[in-house]
């Protein structure tokens, strides 16, 4: 993630974006879930722990393209995501992205889309960041991006891990299209912790990677 002159802004409210928040969003998760229902039934343990009000950080493990959708079903509330900038590349994905995900670019540290996700949290949204910064080719949890301790010492808002499991299944690393797994995939939402301001960066890595382990091993 590398700094950039150029900042993600929110669209604008518009008729567009009422419809696509009351209408075209719930018809999408609604879909999404009937996808689910066919390819991996998702089981979702510890939804209690997820607050229901405030800004909230949410770090999962990433296995498959298809985690973001699990993320949303399995949350009570609506989540933005923080995105691959190549996605926005795309006419219509980057009509619709915007609503609930802004871009970022990997591989160097993208100071705009921090900044953005902090902003975002200090709202009272929901913010979801993949910490591992990629997808994990062989399902082992990768090393995590220190990127995450300055939003979380920024932010200063609770902070949850998810564990997913079996996503892979369903979209195994280089496809596209959802596909039966045979596999119940399980999100598993760990214990909610706030941080302070002076918290060293390692100990909010090692809290995130311990978290997650835990909550992806049987």
């Amino acid at each position: 993630m590398a700094e950039t002159a150029s900042t993600f802004v929110l669209p604008a409210p518009t008729a567009f974006t009422w419809v696509f928040k009351h209408i075209t969003l719930p018809f999408v998760i609604f879909c999404c879930r009937v996808v689910f229902l066919i390819c991996g039934p998702l089981r979702v343990r510890g939804r209690y722990r997820v607050p229901r009000k405030g800004g909230l950080l949410i770090l999962p493990n990433h296995l498959a393209d298809v985690d973001p959708v699990a993320i949303q079903l399995a949350c009570n509330r609506p989540v933005h995501f923080m995105a691959k900038s190549e996605l926005f590349d795309f006419p219509v994905i980057k009509r619709l992205i915007p609503m609930n995900a802004f871009p970022v670019k990997r591989g160097e540290p993208d100071r705009a889309a921090l900044k953005h996700a902090i902003k975002l949290l200090q709202m009272g949204e929901v913010v979801c960041i993949f910490p591992e910064g990629q997808l994990s080719q062989s399902g082992e949890l990768q090393e995590l991006k220190p990127g995450i301790a300055l939003i979380v010492r920024s932010a200063l808002v609770p902070v949850i891990c998810c564990g997913l499991r079996n996503t892979q299944c369903m979209m195994p690393y280089g496809t596209t299209v959802p596909r039966p797994g045979f596999r119940w995939i399980d999100a598993i939402w760990g214990e909610v912790r706030e941080f302070e301001k002076a918290s060293e960066t390692e100990e909010i890595l090692s809290w995130v990677s311990g978290q997650l382990r835990d909550l992806t091993t049987e």
